[in-house]
């Protein structure tokens, strides 16, 4: 009677888990994802402020198109025509200073529009494509630029003239001297000789030289020679005085090919893709052409401080020598003055160590550095720019202090710079970073977006122009994406929580003033189901850091104490947050382990964003290290504090998450029992130069850090259950990647993996039924593994 009593509680729990089932399946949420409803995004005003126009689709047709809500009738929502869209596109538009005016280009027609009367005039028709209208200093003369030159309109006089002079071709050849002095003696002769032949080379000399004058009245001015390369991003200065070009020198890179085994045309096509890490970037060169001096000059780097600083893990080959050399440079546009007087530049070195902001003396083109940004890992951050990028960069209207973003505090903020004495100021500061900053219409305050409130958050703020106290708009809890009325009069917000998709709402630019909601997409099928709110929480990692998680408990009557890790993709990613994730696949899935009794941990692990820049350098030279050990870490939480089965735990991600499944596979087997590895990096050297080079450096320079964060140098480790699963088209991480990893598995005599392959999907899949065969894999994988003995 006693050893039956003992086996009761077996039976029970083997009962509750029989009877543990979902209203969901696999099927149903990886259907086509309009089954959910239709959602807005990318909010925008009409420019009287009294239509908000967003991305929306109703009609469940293939794309989101246009749609608009007027203020008048806020219940009514319309598509706009393609007539409505055509009429109101304003490319490369401009605006005066107190926003009354606003040029534009249209149909290489130069448009001015006065905001006021609401009126429009044509300016100029020009024979070829131009870009870049602007305002000059005194808003009667707009430039613009147009076949690799700078054009000025008067509208006033209604003329246009040409300020730059260059081209694209070679410098001409002084080779008046290069003739045989006999085959100049000869054509001598014969023009002597005969009149008729020297009275016709006299008439095409002048017919030529009238040619030449008529077509170019500044013939013999000054011109500046590209020899063969075409300038882009042609700016003039506000005062008319000074233009900026870039020149691009682009890097022959051997690009890798991936075959497309199912092109329509019924043969094997090969899809050109990226190089591999370790290529040559693309260097700018940016030249200031001095329209008083008729002079161009190159910006030189060579005097920046630090230019010729190595990186601190050179220490790691002490055998190594290193040679100093100035480093290799990005440089962004000039941004000028509103005056045109001064100009600063953003400077990036190509290995992404440094930042620098300086300004140029536009008479010699000296730099003089205003910020130097360093770190030994890589420079980024929100609102810190990239590459070509200054980020968050630009002046305010008294000419002399600049505003940019910097993460010198571990977080990423907002500054002010006086570019006279060089004072710099923190406008905001704290364990949090700063989204979107820009000046309001009148150029008195500043609006932007936080996470003040709690790295899960966004909320809107209002703040004096020079520092101050910071004004809380938003109150809804999740996330805010606000679009600021052109009179700051409205707010439009797309706002989402952690189980509620994006809805459109409508607030009074007030402190306090209560949202209004305008949309309600959700259909009755996606409502019908309760979708959990996840638990954020934090839970200590072997270093003593605080990691934040989503944590999915199931029903105690249905827990079966088997536990599922989720690893979010993108490396630079946040997915802890209390709004609706971009994964909002996974997050129903994970929903429907939870039905099934599975505790579901999803973690912000080492290099996630939202958290600064310590946490985000987390990975540096080491991927697979912290980001992996907080993994391991997220599963003794689960153990401890909710009755997981310690043998009984599996992970899933893709893309990084799928690099971290390996990993998690091969290094912490005694955790891990099971994984599904999707589109995965196996092999860092493998993958593109402008994200792995940061965090690892380049495999030539720092094998090291390649060497212990590659999962195909420890596929030996594999001991739990392992399916990959991979488009064959993927352009991103390419589909070598997990045949290289399957023939070492083969060769190391590896029996317990499976692979699965998506013959028409890039790294990102596209159609319903590659993410319901994938996610069936999965399920059945968990299944099989942590709950069936």
């Amino acid at each position: 009677m006693q050893r039956k009593l003992l086996f009761l509680p077996l039976l029970c729990i083997a009962f509750l888990q029989a009877q543990a089932q979902s209203t969901l399946s696999v099927e149903h949420i990886m259907q086509d994802p309009t089954w959910m409803g239709t959602f807005p995004s990318s909010a925008s005003w009409s420019d009287d402020s009294q239509t908000i126009y967003f991305r929306y689709n109703p009609e469940k047709n293939p794309a989101d198109s246009l749609y608009k809500l007027n203020l008048a009738n806020k219940t009514s929502i319309s598509k706009v025509s393609w007539k409505e869209l055509k009429d109101n596109e304003r490319s490369e538009e401009d605006f005066n200073t107190d926003k009354s005016l606003r040029v534009y280009q249209a149909d290489r027609k130069l448009m001015l529009e006065n905001m006021i009367s609401h009126s429009t005039e044509l300016l100029l028709e020009w024979p070829e494509n131009f870009t870049n209208p602007k305002f000059m200093a005194n808003e009667m003369e707009i430039s613009f630029a147009s076949k690799s030159n700078i054009f000025i309109f008067n509208r006033s006089s209604k003329i246009f003239r040409k300020v730059t002079n260059i081209s694209t071709e070679s410098k001409p050849k002084d080779d008046s001297n290069s003739e045989d002095e006999k085959v100049k003696w000869l054509e001598s002769e014969n023009l002597e000789l005969l009149d008729v032949v020297r009275e016709r080379k006299e008439k095409n000399k002048m017919q030529k030289d009238y040619r030449e004058t008529y077509r170019d009245s500044e013939k013999d001015k000054f011109a500046y020679y590209t020899e063969g390369k075409s300038p882009v991003n042609l700016q003039l200065s506000p005062d008319g005085n000074y233009a900026s070009f870039t020149i691009y020198n682009s890097s022959e890179n051997k690009n890798t090919k991936v075959p497309d085994y199912v092109d329509a045309s019924g043969y094997t096509v090969e899809l050109n893709a990226r190089s591999k890490v370790g290529s040559t970037p693309t260097k700018t060169d940016v030249g200031i052409y001095d329209l008083q001096r008729d002079t161009v000059y190159f910006i030189s780097s060579s005097e920046l401080p630090g230019i010729k600083d190595l990186p601190d893990y050179v220490a790691d080959y002490p055998d190594k020598e290193w040679e100093e050399k100035e480093r290799d440079v990005i440089f962004s546009n000039p941004y000028f003055s509103p005056d045109g007087k001064k100009a600063i530049l953003n400077i990036r070195s190509t290995d992404n160590k440094d930042r620098w902001i300086a300004s140029i003396d536009l008479e010699t083109g000296k730099l003089n550095t205003l910020d130097r940004q360093r770190d030994e890992a890589w420079i980024a951050g929100p609102g810190i720019g990239y590459s070509f990028s200054g980020g968050t960069m630009g002046w305010l209207p008294d000419n002399k202090h600049i505003y940019f973003q910097s993460e010198e505090s571990g977080y990423s903020h907002l500054y002010l710079l006086d570019v006279v004495s060089g004072e710099k100021k923190a406008l905001t500061s704290g364990d949090y970073e700063v989204f979107n900053p820009f000046l309001s219409k009148d150029k008195k305050s500043w609006y932007l977006t936080t996470s003040e409130v709690d790295p899960g958050e966004r909320h809107f703020y209002k703040m004096p122009v020079m520092g101050g106290k910071m004004q809380k708009l938003t109150s809804l809890t999740g996330n805010n994406e606000v679009s600021l009325s052109p009179d700051e009069k409205k707010l439009a917000i797309i706002y989402s929580y952690s189980n509620k998709p994006a809805e459109l709402y409508l607030q009074d630019n007030k402190v306090g003033a209560k949202p209004e909601q305008l949309t309600s997409g959700q259909s009755e099928e996606f409502k019908a189901y309760n979708w959990r709110e996840p638990e954020l929480v934090r839970f200590t990692a072997e270093d003593g850091a605080q990691v934040p998680a989503r944590l999915y408990l199931p029903d105690p009557a249905k827990k079966n104490g088997a536990a599922v890790v989720f690893v979010h993709g993108a490396g630079y990613l946040q997915n802890v947050h209390k709004w609706w994730s971009s994964y909002f696949r996974e997050y129903m899935f994970h929903n429907l382990l939870t039905d099934l009794g599975y505790t579901v941990l999803d973690i912000d692990y080492r290099g996630s964003a939202g958290y600064g820049r310590d946490w985000r350098t987390g990975i540096y030279r080491h991927m697979g290290g912290k980001d992996l050990s907080d993994q391991v870490d997220g599963v003794k939480y689960l153990v401890s504090s909710h009755g997981v089965d310690p043998d009984r735990v599996g992970l899933y991600g893709g893309s990084y998450g799928g690099f971290i499944t390996l990993m998690a596979l091969f290094n912490a087997s005694e955790t891990f029992k099971s994984g599904a590895a999707l589109r995965s990096v196996t092999d860092w050297a493998h993958y593109n130069h402008g994200y792995t080079a940061n965090i690892l450096n380049t495999p030539e320079e720092d094998p090291i850090a390649y060497r212990r964060s590659s999962p195909i140098y420890f596929a030996e480790g594999l001991k739990g259950n392992l399916l990959m699963a991979h488009g064959m088209v993927d352009v991103n991480v390419h589909f070598q990647d997990v045949v290289r990893l399957s023939q070492r598995f083969i060769e190391l005599g590896k029996d317990n993996w499976e692979m699965a392959i998506y013959p028409v999907e890039d790294h990102g899949f596209v159609e319903p039924s590659s993410w319901t065969d994938e996610y069936k894999r999965i399920l059945k994988l968990f299944n099989e593994t942590l709950l069936e003995e």
